[in-house]
């Protein structure tokens, strides 16, 4: 049984910093890409970065590129998103996924998602 379980979410001030983590648990973590989404209320879940199994090609969404990096540690089995220079528009709960996709923008090619951890930034 897949497991993604993430943490690291909060309240912030703007300009300020977070990092997201995602254990995964259930089936061998380098054999799929993965990946961070978000949710704002009354939106459509994002994409927001991507990271390909063994952590060699990264993708971002044009709204986080040069504020957010994406990581990967295979030995732990865990996903990372270093967040920085939030902004109050990053506001959401942000979801882990796990893809068989080695890297991939698109909801529908997501096989199993976290539950989600809550992002707030004040201004």
């Amino acid at each position: 049984q897949v497991q993604l379980v993430e943490s690291g979410g909060g309240l912030v001030q703007a300009g300020g910093s977070l990092r997201l983590s995602c254990a995964a648990s259930g089936r061998t973590f380098t054999g799929y890409g993965m990946g961070w989404f978000r949710q704002a209320p009354g939106k459509e879940r994002e994409f927001v970065a991507a990271i390909s199994p063994i952590g060699s090609m990264t993708q971002y969404a044009d709204s986080v590129k040069g504020r957010f990096t994406v990581s990967r540690d295979n030995t732990k089995n865990t996903l990372y998103l270093q967040m920085n220079r939030l902004i109050p528009d990053d506001t959401a709960v942000y979801f882990c996924a796990q893809s068989l996709y080695p890297l991939t923008e698109k909801s529908a090619q997501v096989d199993y998602w976290g539950q989600g951890t809550q992002v707030t930034v004040s201004p």
